[in-house]
């Protein structure tokens, strides 16, 4: 199988998957079974996936034998979570298989090549809309994809995506260039979802159409049922990954109707930071709209992405909310959209959505 380091480069390869003999039939007595910790805590097949000064041989840049530096890189990803092989098992499989899925008579697939200057297996794969990055992650370590007839388990593999033959569970992946970004106005009681076992009405109904045309659609996050508002669908998995991200930052905006007459001290204390059984949320906005009859409106602005957030922060703060919407994401505005339809984003709000997340 093809290996590869966290920093994307390539580790050692075998030539025979069910023996750890080299070519002389001589076996390697010093092997340890990948994933026993040695003596020092780290983990056996460090040395061999190239990541601790090994030696990596592989069809990248470099040449077979060529060395990797001895210090430490930079781990691809935030944080030291590896995959969960369990979930990327079971996980949906978005792609959309290609038409043809031989490979063009031209194309001969020899296993899985290390391109230096390449794009990480799993950004490719979510710029696919096979899933998110680390639901990519998740389907790799499973054993599930496939890059030019070689099954590929190890993460951060560098290849080019125009020339690799990319499979998931056997089925060729088509790598579309055409990117679609659109703005929903989900309608209170839909659910945030592109199909529903129990037959309720859901985001996929809307787009149904487009879907069934050949389009490959995603929402960005979700909106709980009971919160109507704007929600975004695109099929660019690495943007989509980032605005949910919440270390980017993107800030959303919601218009709320809650029970009570605020009182304006609570603007502090939701600044400062309210405590919740997952965890402190705080506001990076709170503005008192009005106040009517034993209910006040409310403009709320925050770059967390939790389930049912702003609901569960106003009940805490003993103010449930009676009807909730979102209004804003980034600098894209739900503006005067009917409940249920759509529109394209314009090239401006698309611009402003990569320059929020740094792409």
């Amino acid at each position: 199988m093809a290996t590869a380091g966290r920093d994307g480069t390539p580790g050692r390869r075998r030539t025979d998957k069910n023996s750890k003999s080299d070519k002389n039939g001589r076996a390697d007595r010093n092997a340890t079974p990948r994933g026993k910790a040695t003596g020092d805590g780290s983990r056996a097949g460090k040395a061999a996936s190239g990541q601790r000064g090994g030696k990596p041989v592989g069809k990248g840049a470099g040449g077979a034998g060529a060395q990797q530096p001895a210090h430490a890189k930079k781990r691809h990803r935030k944080g030291s979570s590896q995959p969960d092989v369990k979930a990327g098992r079971i996980r949906l499989n978005n792609a959309r298989p290609a038409r043809h899925q031989s490979p063009t008579p031209d194309v001969e697939e020899q296993g899985a090549t290390y391109v230096a200057d390449g794009v990480r297996l799993q950004k490719v794969l979510a710029q696919a809309g096979v899933a998110s990055r680390r639901g990519a992650e998740e389907l790799i370590a499973a054993g599930r994809v496939e890059v030019d007839g070689e099954i590929v388990t190890e993460q951060g593999l560098r290849i080019n995506p125009d020339t690799a033959i990319i499979r998931v569970d056997g089925a060729r992946v088509i790598m579309d260039e055409t990117r679609q970004y659109l703005a929903l106005n989900k309608p209170k009681g839909w659910q945030s979802t592109m199909s529903d076992d129990q037959g309720r009405p859901c985001v996929g109904d809307i787009v149904a159409e487009r879907v069934m045309s050949g389009q490959r659609l995603f929402h960005v996050g979700r909106l709980d049922a009971d919160t109507e508002g704007l929600l975004l669908l695109t099929n660019d998995g690495e943007l989509a990954n980032r605005l949910m991200h919440p270390s980017y930052e993107v800030p959303k905006t919601y218009l709320a109707w809650v029970r009570g007459e605020v009182p304006r001290s609570l603007v502090r204390t939701l600044r400062d930071g309210v405590e919740l059984d997952d965890g402190p949320v705080a506001v990076d906005g709170f503005t008192i709209l009005g106040v009517h009859q034993g209910e006040s409106q409310v403009r709320i602005v925050l770059h967390e992405g939790r389930n049912r957030i702003v609901r569960r922060l106003m009940e805490e703060v003993g103010f449930p909310v009676q009807a909730l919407v979102r209004t804003h994401i980034g600098t894209v505005a739900l503006g005067e959209q009917r409940p249920g339809s759509l529109r394209v984003l314009g090239r401006d709000e698309v611009g402003a959505l990569y320059k929020a997340v740094g792409l």
